[in-house]
């Protein structure tokens, strides 16, 4: 594979990744979206085909890692850094083109959920859904959540620990059984298994941060919260910020040190 190849095929694999992604986010949590409250489920099978389609996608062009912690992993791995710059250049570029893209498809609903008193506040509003949000997720916009993850529960140590017991799993599942033949990507299979491996990685680990478990995945759309005109779409967060990066990055280090061990 050549540096071009990987570039574009991270690039667009996790511009779908989130398009997809942050766009079963977007259904479930604005006001006037036909998928309002669908409920946890939704997101974490919504994740699960973001993933499926994301690696099908892209796997031909850079086997998918779409992701920097699997791209970590597979460079301890092998002992190969050469693209790894590139990789993630194009996935952190590529989670910022998907979010962007959410905006887009919500744009009429991100406006109409943004002024909505009951969710901003103000004269006459029913505050309460503001002030939930304030006390869950301090420093955090009321649609931070459509592009970036926080915690339930604010604890640093728990929240890293949260990320990366989930991306062990994840860069695992990767490593042992999502490989493709030539070892530098996701072949056919693991891009089903993965899909099902994110899937209960949210259904199961998902509640205390939101599960990130992948740095390009909350940093790039962070970074595009930050940076489009959304009305009083409060802060982007930055305190936890690096949360979601440092953490799934020492759980793909460490998945990598296990598989050395065990399956090398």
């Amino acid at each position: 594979m050549s540096s071009s190849d990987i570039f574009i095929g991270e690039t667009i694999g996790t511009a779908i990744l989130i398009l997809l992604g942050g766009g079963v986010c977007a259904a479930v949590t604005l006001k006037a979206s036909k998928a309002r409250n669908a409920g946890w489920l939704a997101i974490t099978f919504g994740w699960g085909f973001a993933v499926l389609t994301a690696v099908y996608t892209s796997a031909p062009l850079s086997g998918a890692h779409l992701n920097p912690a699997v791209t970590l992993a597979i460079a301890i791995k092998d002992g190969d850094w050469k693209n790894v710059p590139v990789y993630w250049a194009g996935q952190v570029l590529g989670a910022m083109i998907g979010a962007a893209l959410v905006w887009i498809a919500y744009y009429g609903q991100f406006s109409a959920h943004l002024t909505d008193r009951e969710i901003v506040g103000g004269p006459g509003a029913q505050d309460t859904t503001a002030k939930a949000v304030e006390a869950q997720e301090k420093g955090a916009g009321p649609v931070l959540g459509v592009f970036s993850t926080g915690p339930e529960v604010r604890v640093a140590w728990q929240n890293i620990a949260t990320e990366v017991i989930g991306t062990v799993v994840l860069v695992l599942a990767v490593l042992t059984q999502g490989l493709n033949d030539k070892g530098n990507g996701l072949g056919t299979l693991g891009a089903l298994v993965t899909a099902l491996v994110v899937v209960s990685i949210g259904l199961s680990l998902g509640g205390p941060t939101g599960y990130a478990i992948n740095p390009a995945r909350d940093l790039g759309p962070r970074i595009v919260h930050a940076l489009l005109p959304l009305p009083n779409k409060g802060g982007s967060d930055w305190g936890y910020a690096w949360v979601p990066v440092v953490g799934p990055l020492i759980g793909g280090a460490i998945a990598a040190g296990i598989y050395n061990v065990a399956f090398a």
